[in-house]
């Protein structure tokens, strides 16, 4: 028991480690899955494997691409447009404020009566406002000398700010590093997967060949079921999304439209999600509280109706998750990889559950798992 809890705590360790490098891993054998279609599809017009994998990877790419430039187009005007946004917030926070001391001063009217607040004595300074008067009366600072050339060499330059910015563009070029190595993972998975797959057979044995294929194909169909499945539901929220958006006139709604509908999947967090962007493309649009209300509720429909109705039918007959486990590993893949956690652990965990099904030393962990 000891040295299975120590694997496990070996391997969570490991996992948390190298975050970056697993979570890139994981997300190419996911569009390789995806993408094994298109090369069968390719590989009937007589291509040979490698160029049908090039040609699907092209393929992904150039949508990506063509993507990747509108929404550029559109951050772009967004950008332009930033004036227009902080005046309209500056407008809300000034009317917030303004209802705050009128509700304030209601309440204050109300409980304390006309000739007490008349005949009230002058408040009391407390220590901290005395301390704060004798401050604002006192002469301001004299700045500080400038420092010698031999303390400005032995002074540390970095401040804490820029080592927490140093820090966060790091992990940023880390990541976009990383990333950059997801189309080649993706089409040597591709045009190597025979060969993938005839290698860990034998590494398997020979008595465990069925099991090790019908775990393979068990997984390759849950990972290909949740993200397409996860794919259409977002094209239709989107779609439907971007249509009532560009009927209330709604700014950018070509980009607010599928970002808030992908972003409705999300686990848990999706309905939140979802109705920020929308909300905040409205600021320079909309000054009553109604139209929010409006733009909140049927955001708040669609994503009930995407859940409830159309996910269990569009996904959920694969994967085969109970709720307490989805719980657990949304929750234990989020400390792990923090929002690419959230991402990735339902496939991830619908992948162990498919392989331990196949598994007959597993299946007992495989019904744990299950619904």
């Amino acid at each position: 028991m000891a040295g299975v809890l120590a694997v496990i705590i070996f391997g969570l360790v490991l996992l948390y480690i190298g975050r970056i490098f697993f979570i890139t891993l994981i997300t190419s054998v996911l569009l390789a899955f995806i993408l094994e279609p298109a090369v069968n599809l390719f590989m009937r017009f007589k291509f040979p494997r490698a160029s049908a994998s090039f040609l699907a990877c092209s393929l992904m790419l150039g949508v990506l691409y063509l993507l990747g430039l509108g929404l550029w187009s559109q951050v772009i005007a967004l950008w332009n447009d930033l004036p227009a946004y902080s005046e309209r917030v500056g407008q809300i926070v000034d009317s917030m404020m303004q209802q705050i001391e009128t509700v304030e001063k209601n309440l204050q009217e109300a409980v304390v009566p006309k000739r007490l607040r008349e005949a009230a004595p002058p408040p009391i300074e407390t220590k901290p406002q005395a301390k704060a008067r004798r401050l604002r009366s006192q002469p301001p600072p004299q700045p500080p000398a400038e420092p010698s050339v031999q303390e400005v060499r032995i002074r540390p330059e970095q401040t804490p700010l820029v080592r927490e910015l140093y820090s966060r563009l790091s992990d940023v070029y880390d990541s976009l590093l990383m990333a950059s190595f997801v189309p080649f993972l993706v089409y040597f998975f591709l045009s190597w997967r025979d060969h993938v797959r005839r290698s860990l057979i034998t590494l398997a044995g020979p008595e465990r060949k069925d099991n090790f294929q019908r775990a393979w194909d068990g997984i390759a169909n849950v990972a290909r079921a949740y993200v397409v499945g996860n794919f259409l539901l977002g094209v239709m929220l989107s779609l439907v999304s971007a249509l009532f958006f560009w009927y209330v006139n709604l700014p950018y709604w070509q980009v607010i439209g599928p970002l808030s509908g992908f972003l409705s999947l999300v686990p848990y967090l999706g309905l939140p999600l979802a109705v920020a962007p929308a909300v905040i493309a409205a600021l320079p649009v909309y000054a009553g509280l109604g139209a929010y209300l409006i733009i909140t509720s049927v955001v708040a429909v669609l994503h009930l109706i995407a859940l409830n109705l159309l996910y269990p039918k569009v996904v959920g007959g694969r994967v085969h998750l109970n709720p307490l486990v989805v719980t657990v590993a949304l929750m234990l893949w989020y400390l792990l990889w923090g929002g690419a956690g959230l991402v990735l652990a339902i496939p991830i965990t619908a992948g162990m559950k498919a392989a331990f099904d196949q598994i007959p030393s597993l299946r007992e962990y495989g019904r744990l798992l299950g619904d």
